[in-house]
C-alpha cells in the first residue's frame, strides 16, 4: 500500500455532504412533472405500512406522516390553485386568503391514511387539469398577487413554491419516519444526516 493510499484511508470524514448548486429556470412542464408524481411517490412509500410508521402526532408543532398528507390535501383545496386564480383574475383586490397550516388536524380527523392518499391523488390531478387548461404564457407567469405576509409575488413564484413544497414534505415524511428508529441505529447515527 502506498503512502498516499494509506493516508486516504484515514482522511477525516466530511461532516456534511457538499452543497448541491443547480439553480434551473422555472419551466411549467418540468414543474408539472414533479407535481404529477408526488401523490404516487407518497402512495408507494406509505401504502400498507403499519400505523406505527404513519399515525398522526396529534401535535400541531410536530407533525406525523398522517398530518403531512392532510396538510398537502388542504393546500390543494385552499392554496395553490385558488391563489393562482386570484392572480389571473387581476381584480383590484389581489390579496390571498391566509393559509391555515394546521387545518388538517380538524379536517382529516378519523379518516384512514389510505383515504387521504387517494383523495390527495384525486385533488392533485384535478388541479393539474385546471392548470393545463389555463395555457399559461411567460407573460401570465409574471402576473402578481399579494401574499398577506410576504407581499407581492408572481404566479411563477407561486407555482415554483408548489413544486418545492411537495419536495419539502416528501423529505419531511422521510425524516419523521427515520426519527422513529433514531435510537435503533447505534453508532451509525453519525453517518445518517437524516437523523440530525
Amino acid at each position: 500500500m502506498t503512502k498516499k493510499q494509506s493516508s486516504s484511508l484515514h482522511a477525516p470524514r466530511r461532516k456534511n455532504p457538499p452543497a448541491i448548486i443547480c439553480d434551473m429556470e422555472f419551466e411549467l412542464g418540468q414543474a408539472c412533472e414533479v407535481l404529477r408524481q408526488t401523490p404516487y411517490t407518497l402512495q408507494r412509500m406509505l401504502a400498507g405500512l403499519s400505523a406505527d410508521w404513519t399515525e398522526s402526532s396529534g401535535d400541531a408543532e410536530s407533525w406525523g406522516v398522517y398530518d403531512i398528507i392532510g396538510h398537502l390535501i388542504h393546500g390543494e383545496e385552499t392554496d395553490w390553485i385558488p391563489r393562482a386564480e386570484i392572480i389571473l383574475a387581476q381584480s383590484e383586490n389581489r390579496t390571498f386568503v391566509p393559509f391555515d397550516r394546521t387545518a388538517q388536524f380538524l379536517r382529516s380527523n378519523d379518516r384512514s391514511l389510505e383515504d387521504l392518499l387517494t383523495e390527495f391523488a384525486h385533488v392533485r390531478n384535478a388541479n393539474l387539469e385546471r392548470l393545463a387548461g389555463w395555457e399559461l404564457t411567460p407573460e401570465l407567469l409574471e402576473l402578481k398577487g399579494m401574499h398577506p405576509e410576504l407581499g407581492e409575488v408572481t404566479l411563477k413564484q407561486l407555482l415554483g413554491t408548489w413544486v418545492v413544497h411537495d419536495l419539502n414534505h416528501i423529505s419531511h415524511v422521510a425524516r419523521v419516519m427515520a426519527k422513529k428508529y433514531d435510537s435503533n441505529v447505534g453508532p451509525w447515527k453519525e453517518y445518517l444526516s437524516i437523523l440530525k
